[in-house]
C-alpha cells in the first residue's frame, strides 16, 4: 500500500505545484478548478500502475475516474479560460493582498490536493486488494449508480451551457431539463459518481474503508463549496431565484412543486 500512496501523493503534489506556479504567473487561481478533475485521474492512474490488486477492478476504476475527471477538466477549461479569475479567488486576493500568491499555495492548492487524496480513498485503497479477483454484483451496482451520476452531471452542464449561450436568457433562472427537478443536477451527479466508485471498491476489504471519500465529497457538495456557497448570493444576481427555490429540490431530484 505504501507504494500506491507514495505514487498517488507524489503525482498530486507535482500537479498542484505546477498549476500553482502557472497561477502565480497568470494571476489566476481559478486554474485550480480545471485541474480538480485531473488530480483524480492522476491518483487513479498511479493506483492502476503501481497497485498489485485485482487488475479488473483497477482497470474499471481507472476508466470510471478517467472519464469523469477528463470530461470535467475539459468542460471547465472551455467554460473558464479567457474569462479572468473567478470572483471567489478575487475576493481572497483582495483579502490577503500582496501575499496571496504564497498563501494560495496552502489555502487553495495544497488544500485541494489533500481533498483529492481523501475523496479518492476507495480508488487507491482497493488497488492493493487481490481478492476478490473478479467483479461482482456490488461493482455492477456501482457502475449503474456512476452512470446515473454521469448523465446528471454532464447533461446538466450541457443544458446550462446552452441556456447561457442564448442572450435572451440573460438574468433568467435555468429551470429546464434536469434543472427542473433539482437546482444542482451537476452536484447530485458528483454525489452519485463517487458513491458508485465506492461501491466498486467496497467489494474488497480495504476498499470498504474508503467510505470516508464519498462522505467528504457529500459534505463539501452540500455544506461547504457546493450548494451552500453557490446559493449564498445568487438571489441578488437573479431575483427570481427565490421562487425557483420554493418549487425545486436543492439536491435530490423530485417533481417540482406547483
Amino acid at each position: 500500500m505504501g507504494a500506491v500512496v507514495a505514487a498517488a501523493a507524489g503525482g498530486v503534489v507535482a500537479l498542484m505545484l505546477v498549476t500553482w506556479t502557472i497561477s502565480v504567473v497568470r494571476r489566476d487561481a481559478s486554474l485550480v478548478d480545471i485541474v480538480w478533475g485531473l488530480g483524480f485521474v492522476v491518483v487513479a492512474t498511479a493506483s492502476f500502475l503501481v497497485g498489485d490488486g485485482s487488475s479488473a477492478r483497477r482497470t474499471l476504476l481507472l476508466v470510471l475516474v478517467g472519464i469523469w475527471g477528463l470530461r470535467l477538466a475539459g468542460y471547465l477549461a472551455w467554460r473558464n479560460l479567457g474569462h479572468g479569475e473567478d470572483r471567489r479567488y478575487q475576493k481572497m486576493r483582495r483579502h490577503y493582498g500582496e501575499w496571496f500568491w504564497l498563501i494560495s499555495l496552502v489555502t487553495v492548492f495544497a488544500l485541494q490536493g489533500v481533498l483529492m487524496l481523501v475523496v479518492s480513498l476507495p480508488v487507491w485503497l482497493s488497488a492493493t486488494a487481490e481478492r476478490p479477483d473478479g467483479l461482482g454484483p456490488l461493482a455492477v451496482l456501482g457502475v449503474l449508480l456512476w452512470l446515473v451520476g454521469f448523465v446528471f452531471e454532464a447533461g446538466g452542464d450541457l443544458q446550462l451551457a446552452r441556456f447561457k449561450a442564448d442572450p435572451a436568457n440573460e438574468g433568467k433562472v435555468m429551470d429546464r431539463g434536469f434543472w427542473r427537478y433539482t437546482r444542482h443536477p451537476n452536484y447530485f451527479g458528483d454525489f452519485c459518481i463517487w458513491w458508485g466508485i465506492w461501491l466498486v471498491a467496497a467489494e474488497t476489504g480495504p476498499g470498504r474503508w474508503g467510505v470516508l471519500g464519498p462522505i467528504v465529497m457529500t459534505v463539501f457538495l452540500l455544506r461547504v463549496s457546493g450548494v451552500a456557497m453557490l446559493e449564498r448570493d445568487i438571489g441578488t444576481r437573479r431575483p427570481k431565484y427565490a421562487d425557483y427555490i420554493e418549487r425545486t429540490s436543492a439536491f435530490f431530484p423530485r417533481p417540482p412543486k406547483g
